[in-house]
């Protein structure tokens, strides 16, 4: 009987795949980080995984070159440094099949310390087939504060660091361990259940590999393997050769460390050269004080996850996405991270200041293709809380704001920032499982960046407590909004505020009403019964100028209660009738011949 060679059996090679083999190999790996995702999703216990999202799933050939992943674009590159540094300590030779190597040191591969990371080997009898690594943000690891936001000077103050450690052998758990990480936690009662969540994606990424290398052969598969990766690079290649050849600045900065009121700057230096981007933060502040600093790990993903959005967000997302980016880091920079140097915020808050530095940079290079910024942000809060049985847990949540106008529209509204594919907290989880009332989450008028395709908008969110709490909280854009794209401008500032039960708002972060700031960095700021948090997310920056938004769509945006009649008139220069709800065209005229002629002017 005649044999495909393209479809060896196991352990005969394969030169060359046939187009169809190849794509059901893709296919199979992308197949596989999303059956991971489903085990993960539908077992874990605590709601940040099973109702956030806030994992992700990758496989890796026997190489430890990433082949696929699904989850949050943040861990892209960062999951490849955990699995080096797990196999530097536990070296391949001497791993078996159930064992399972854990971490969450941002200096050995992490990132901040409640990213926890799983790897595994996957062997079919001797041969080693690959690795399954599996990344979630867990609740709660301990530290100074809920979530580990106690937003100090110091990593040890962030919660439990783990070094690489065998956590499981033979697919059972070392209880030692296990003790270990439940005794520095607020949230003991999801471990376990979290746990096995992780090591049934790891599982089930197993069984997968397997059933590839039973089906096509070892060859076949590792060919596969092989051809994807190089796939994924040419496709990244011919992406960056049509970027026009030159070098490009961008800068973005953090509101605060925590510590000192000046700004924290990001200056990102684009070297474009044929098919090869070099990516360098030189200017970029130094360490800081306070807890935003970004190791290396957590910084290469933002960058390499910031440039896929213009090259070749359709590729496989694999190691070759990787082989064309050059990193440069100077070694004191607050991008680079040593240790002790504090990095709780640094996923939520550095990351997203890198993708806007980087988006910048871009506009420069293909202005008729980028969009403006988004909100830049997750605003992620924790809040710890004891209601009156004396009962205590830990509350998460990520108020979303709007991302940048785009060259063809007007950008989405109240999404996550291109760091995270992560989900807000449903409202009916969090109220069965919290002692709080959800009040709203509503669309904040006036909040998007003006532009021809104006920005998404960002949202109200308003959250009551039915307990005593603390809550900390990361966040920026507290300043100056999104920076639009193109003469598109900036959205409004984002606010933090405490409502009293007896109707006092006091701002807890931002500018208050006498234009006085507050630092929005919160570490476990107290909040009392029948008191609620509320926070005002702001929109993406504005695409071209604004002036050139036809007037029917501003005031459709009026209508619709996203634009009010007073920005009309002063961001667009339209003048609607208040009365007829119409666009006064005579009025709206002059404004704009106005605006157009002082632009000119200056």
């Amino acid at each position: 009987m005649a044999t495909n060679p393209a479809i060896a059996m196991p352990g005969q090679a394969a030169e060359e795949l046939d187009p169809i083999t190849f794509e059901v190999l893709r296919n199979a790996f992308e197949y596989t980080c999303g059956r991971m995702t489903t085990i993960l999703q539908r077992t874990s216990f605590s709601p940040i995984l099973s109702d956030m999202l806030d994992f992700s799933n990758a496989i890796y050939d026997s190489q430890v070159r990433l082949l696929g992943q699904s989850g949050n674009p943040v861990h892209l590159a960062a999951m490849q440094y955990s699995a080096d540094a797990s196999l530097a300590k536990f070296p391949i030779a001497e791993m078996r099949p159930g064992d399972v190597i854990v971490l969450n040191d941002p200096f050995q591969g992490g990132t901040h310390i409640n990213d926890i990371t799983f790897t595994m080997p996957i062997f079919l009898d001797d041969t080693l087939l690959g690795f399954a690594v599996s990344r979630g943000h867990w609740m709660d690891l301990g530290g100074g504060a809920a979530g580990g936001q106690s937003f100090g000077t110091h990593v040890a103050g962030e919660g439990l660091r783990l070094p690489p450690t065998k956590l499981y052998e033979n697919y059972n758990i070392r209880e030692e361990i296990l003790d270990i990480i439940v005794s520095n936690t607020r949230t003991p009662h999801f471990v376990r259940g979290d746990l096995q969540g992780h090591l049934g994606a790891l599982k089930a990424a197993e069984a997968e590999l397997q059933r590839l290398a039973l089906r096509y052969g070892i060859g076949t598969l590792e060919a596969g393997m092989r051809k994807v990766i190089d796939y994924t690079e040419k496709i990244v290649r011919a992406a960056i050769e049509e970027i026009p050849d030159g070098t490009y600045v961008g800068e973005d900065y953090a509101d605060t460390d925590g510590f000192s009121d000046a700004p924290v700057p990001i200056k990102v230096t684009l070297t474009i050269s044929g098919s090869n981007i070099i990516i360098d933060f030189a200017g970029s502040a130094p360490i800081t004080k306070g807890a935003i600093n970004s190791p290396m790990a957590n910084t290469a993903s933002a960058a390499f996850y910031s440039l896929q959005f213009f090259l070749a967000p359709h590729a496989p997302s694999n190691y070759g996405m990787m082989v064309p980016l050059e990193l440069k880091l100077p070694d004191d920079c607050w991008l680079n991270a040593k240790w002790p140097a504090p990095v709780i915020g640094c996923t939520t808050l550095t990351s997203s200041k890198i993708t806007s530095a980087i988006w910048q940079a871009l506009a420069k290079a293909i202005p008729e293709r980028i969009t403006g910024s988004t909100f830049a942000e997750c605003n992620w809060f924790v809040a710890a809380t004891r209601d009156r049985e004396g009962n205590t847990d830990v509350f998460s949540d990520l108020p979303a704001g709007g991302w940048g106008g785009t060259p063809y529209g007007d950008g989405m509204s109240v999404t996550m920032d291109p760091l995270g594919n992560c989900m807000n907290m449903p409202a009916e989880t969090a109220e069965l499982l919290f002692p709080i009332e959800y009040e709203c989450f509503e669309l904040r008028q006036d909040s998007a960046g003006p532009g021809k395709f104006r920005g998404g908008l960002g949202a109200v969110f308003r959250v009551r407590f039915l307990c005593d709490a603390e809550l900390s909280m990361e966040t920026a854009r507290t300043r100056e909004g999104t920076p639009g794209a193109n003469g598109g401008g900036r959205s409004a500032v984002q606010r933090s505020l405490k409502l009293g039960s007896d109707g006092t708002r006091t701002v807890i972060g931002g500018l208050t009403e006498n234009g006085e700031w507050v630092s929005p960095l919160l570490a476990a700021h107290p909040f009392g019964y029948d008191e609620q948090f509320m926070f005002e997310s702001t929109g993406g920056g504005g695409w071209g100028s604004p002036h050139e938004r036809p007037a029917e769509m501003v005031l459709e945006d009026v209508l619709e209660e996203y634009v009010s009649i007073e920005a009309a008139r002063t961001q667009y220069g339209v003048v609607i009738d208040p009365v007829m709800m119409t666009i006064d065209q005579e009025a709206t005229r002059k404004a704009r011949n106005g605006a157009e002629a002082k632009t000119s002017r200056t």
